[in-house]
């Protein structure tokens, strides 16, 4: 559960950083602190850490992580589980990587690896349905101004979809920068995340996007 729900909440992160359209409300809609946020966004790197809480509000699970994304369509997230050691890169901790044909994800614990073309995975994939134009953002998503609070301005999304894995997703800003996510799913959990250290349009060398299975690692798939 804990792997499903860390895949499941980048994927909306990345759903809300990699399209290619110039980010505005579409027409009719108010612009919210996302859509201005989107406007002119290149890349972006940051670290964060994540929090996840039961129905009862109880913690469940926590880590903290890196992810690196380029618009269009490619990023890096490498997250590692509380308590880990120096060492953890080689035990523990999940690597997800889109290069822009693929998308893999390392599952280091279980030394497993998971690839699928990106077209097939973004489509398995309710919350990441997202290409091509704003209209396309609001249609797929209830995007609204959610007020101010604890320092930040909010902005709610809310799936249109029955099918999508979450109920619905709040972002905090704070000075023009994402600060928080917060995605309640199904179950009742809500998973956190508190970004710092972010730089927007951060020079991105080609390597950081590349993957390569290591050596004696299950894979399952095919790449393109």
């Amino acid at each position: 559960m804990r792997r499903l729900l860390a895949t499941a909440f980048f994927a909306l992160l990345i759903t809300c950083l990699i399209p290619v359209w110039p980010a505005r409300a579409a027409e009719g809609t108010a612009t919210t602190s996302l859509d201005r946020y989107l406007n002119g966004l290149t890349s972006l790197k940051a670290s964060f850490t994540q929090t996840v809480t039961d129905a009862q509000g109880k913690k469940t699970d926590g880590g903290n992580g890196t992810f690196l994304v380029q618009r269009p369509g490619k990023f890096r997230w490498d997250y590692q589980p509380a308590g880990a050691g120096d060492d953890a890169r080689s035990k523990g901790g999940q690597l997800l990587v889109a290069d822009g044909q693929n998308v893999w994800f390392y599952d280091r614990e279980l030394s497993q690896v998971t690839v699928k073309p990106v077209t097939q995975a973004l489509s398995a994939t309710p919350v990441m349905l997202l290409s091509g134009s704003p209209q396309q953002l609001h249609e797929a998503f209830d995007v609204v101004a959610d007020g101010s609070q604890g320092g930040m301005d909010w902005v709610k999304v809310t799936p249109r979809s029955s099918d999508s894995d979450f109920t619905q997703a709040r972002l905090g800003f704070a000075h023009n920068q994402l600060v928080r996510m917060q995605v309640n799913d199904r179950l009742g959990q809500t998973v956190q995340m508190d970004f710092a250290h972010s730089e927007r349009n951060a020079r991105v060398s080609p390597e950081d996007l590349q993957f390569k299975p290591p050596a004696g690692v299950d894979v399952i798939g095919t790449p393109q």
